[in-house]
């Protein structure tokens, strides 16, 4: 077969750069740059919108502190006491509750930690509820039961036939034991969270004296969060949520978003709002945006503390991310017409609802981030007719980013690292959000539960040899995140060549962030034994 001439080739390919380059010059103008002018207004407005909520947030915390606003000057606290004539009966009845699926590497920790709560024995029930598949685990956690049992903890170990509703549905069924029905108060725990034992006595009482409280919420602290970069950065998001929007939420309109774990709830409050439902993957905002609209009031106590586990993994947590992303936008979609036609509440706390717990953090907060970040401005690189106003490209984000450094001192000098991660991040929080948004799909609905590697991450520090984990070729490699950091770094080296407003140092470090992701060389890698 005779080869084409390499001359022939040569002008085919220059014809095919011409036609392209033709076709670009043709729908540029009157197609491209009107439509990317209204994607950077649109941007910007969100921008302006994000801005706003987190600079009054900060002024809100400022005052805060400098008022000396703590819990136990806007609620009534007193200490519960032992009463000669009452007896224990002082102390309401408490249920704890601990569900668990598959947690092998942490199940005795939140065992043991609730186990060694401070209250009177007879006025506690510990509930395991099990919803394990592993027929071993099920037996080690029903032998951890029977072991604190037999010291003469009052604990219940719980299974069901099914999964049904996953959490939101084990937490439901476990209302309904009869011992359950006879307590006041439920606390709830993940496997992997451990109390401290003086817990329930820094809780409760706010619960016993202010009748109109149906929540008190207490702040994560991470056992891991010096394990690996990854764990770092959730850790400044993490401690932003907790120091700042939850404290936000409960000083100024009595509501936030219950984090589904240490926090402890009036049972009667959890009834009147209808109880666990599992129709999205945020149970717990749920029972809260309901009980609130009930007019019942929620506080936060950042002073009580208890110790969890970050996912450490990448899989682990790009699977937690999608859930907290795509729940609240699901849930909003849900219940934005309840929210707007409930008569108990007022119109400020509607608005506070909607505008701002909802639109500005739950949907604005993540597309913001990617679209304008990762897609309009790279492409106004390549379409210099457009331009962003240095205020919305570098101004506000610069805020926003010092503003995020209230909430973990410490890691201020992660700061740069942790605006490119956050950004890669985005790009899956913001796919999360039009699922939920639009119900599109299965993973709507999704649960997997994060996984907790407990003491594997132990056995992986104390290992001298361990075994070097297989790896297979596809198996780390994540698409998206390397299609965008391809197109990040050819906006880069476009504008390094033709550009003139020093985007492409933001752009190529990016690409090197998106692509450091897509190959999966972040977080932690536990050696198989």
């Amino acid at each position: 077969m005779d080869r084409l001439p390499d001359a022939l080739i040569q002008g085919t390919a220059d014809d095919i750069s011409m036609q392209m380059a033709l076709i670009w010059g043709q729908i540029k103008a009157p197609l491209i740059v009107p439509l990317l002018r209204v994607a950077v207004v649109i941007c910007l407005t969100m921008s302006v919108m994000l801005f706003m909520e987190r600079v009054y947030m900060g002024i809100v915390i400022m005052f805060l502190k400098l008022l000396g606003r703590k819990p136990e000057k806007m609620y009534k606290w007193e200490p519960l006491k032992d009463d000669a004539e009452l007896g224990n009966s002082a102390y309401p009845k408490v249920l704890i509750q601990i569900p668990m699926y598959n947690e092998k590497e942490v199940y005795k920790l939140s065992i043991g930690a609730a186990c060694g709560l401070s209250w009177p024995s007879d006025r506690i029930f510990i509930q395991i509820l099990d919803d394990s598949t592993d027929d071993k685990i099920k037996a080690m956690v029903e032998l951890e039961c029977q072991r604190w049992a037999s010291k003469g903890i009052n604990i219940k170990y719980e299974i069901r036939d099914n999964r049904i509703g996953y959490k939101a549905g084990a937490l439901k069924e476990g209302l309904k034991r009869n011992y359950a029905k006879h307590c006041d108060y439920v606390a709830i725990f993940d496997a992997d969270f451990q109390p401290e034992p003086d817990f329930l006595r820094r809780t409760i009482p706010f619960l016993v004296h202010n009748p109109e409280l149906a929540l008190v919420q207490a702040r994560w602290i991470f056992v891991n969060a010096d394990e690996c970069l990854l764990t770092r950065m959730q850790e400044m998001s993490l401690d932003y949520h907790f120091t700042v929007e939850q404290e936000v939420g409960s000083a100024t309109h009595a509501f936030f978003g219950f984090n589904g774990t240490a926090g402890v709830w009036r049972i009667a409050a959890i009834n009147e709002a209808g109880g666990w439902k599992d129709r999205t993957t945020v149970e717990d905002m749920d029972l809260s945006v309901r009980a609130s609209l009930k007019g019942w009031k929620f506080l936060y106590l950042g002073s009580v503390q208890v110790k969890n586990e970050l996912p450490s993994t990448l899989n682990a947590f790009r699977h937690q991310q999608h859930r907290w992303s795509c729940g609240p936008a699901n849930l909003f979609r849900k219940m934005l017409k309840e929210i707007i036609t409930n008569k108990k509440v007022s119109i400020r706390k509607k608005v506070y609802v909607i505008y701002s717990f909802f639109v500005v953090r739950k949907i604005v907060g993540h597309v913001v981030t990617f679209i304008f970040y990762c897609v309009v401005l790279p492409l106004t690189v390549l379409v210099p007719e457009v331009e962003v106003p240095k205020w919305g490209a570098v101004h506000i984000p610069f805020t926003i980013t010092i503003l995020n450094a209230v909430g973990t001192p410490r890691s201020v000098h992660l700061l740069f690292y942790w605006i490119l991660f956050e950004n890669v991040m985005s790009l899956h929080r913001t796919k999360a959000t039009f699922i939920g948004l639009l119900e599109a799909g299965r993973s709507v609905n999704e649960w997997i539960v994060t996984e907790k590697l407990g003491d594997a991450l132990k056995a992986k520090a104390t290992s001298k040899a361990p075994r070097k984990p297989r790896f297979r070729f596809g198996e780390r490699l994540h698409l998206l995140e390397l299609t965008i950091g391809a197109f990040l770094l050819f906006s880069g080296c476009y504008d390094y060549a033709f550009g003139k407003n020093y985007y492409f140092i933001y752009l190529i470090l990016q690409s090197i962030a998106f692509f450091i992701v897509g190959i999966g060389y972040v977080g932690t890698i536990v050696p198989n034994t």
